[in-house]
């Protein structure tokens, strides 16, 4: 149980109560044959790879029947962020983000993961950070 004392009820509030809501949210995926419910702040992050949508965790990885755009309106007020047209990245996971020479920028996971983000979707990268 989490009690939250405020004395107005602003949009940094509206926004904590939102975050600590999704850590309820479980995303339901396949390993193997069999259907597992992954909590999302275990989620490193979402791939769409050949029409096939892929969680990644720490070491697992796992496909999904919903969509990369199905995925980005349940996981809105969360830290999954979109970082390219084809990846959602868990901003909770990453530790580093840096500029590449081809104007793309580079972030780095906790895990070592390297994902390649694109320009457009910097802005909501700094805007969850914040």
């Amino acid at each position: 149980t989490v009690t939250i004392e405020y004395p107005e009820y602003t949009e940094s509030v509206r926004g904590l109560v939102k975050r600590i809501e999704s850590f309820d949210i479980r995303i339901s995926a396949f390993s193997d044959d069999s259907r597992m419910h992954i909590a999302m702040s275990d989620v490193y992050y979402l791939e769409n790879v050949d029409r096939k949508v892929f969680l990644y965790t720490v070491s697992d990885v796992f496909r999904l029947d919903s969509t990369l755009q199905e995925l980005g309106k349940i996981t809105e007020d969360s830290d999954l962020v979109r970082i390219s047209r084809t990846c959602i990245m868990n901003v909770s996971h990453l530790t580093e983000i840096k500029q590449l020479k081809n104007s793309h920028l580079e972030a780095t996971l906790d895990n070592g993961e390297k994902l390649i983000v694109s320009r457009k979707y910097l802005r909501d990268i700094k805007r969850r950070i914040k």
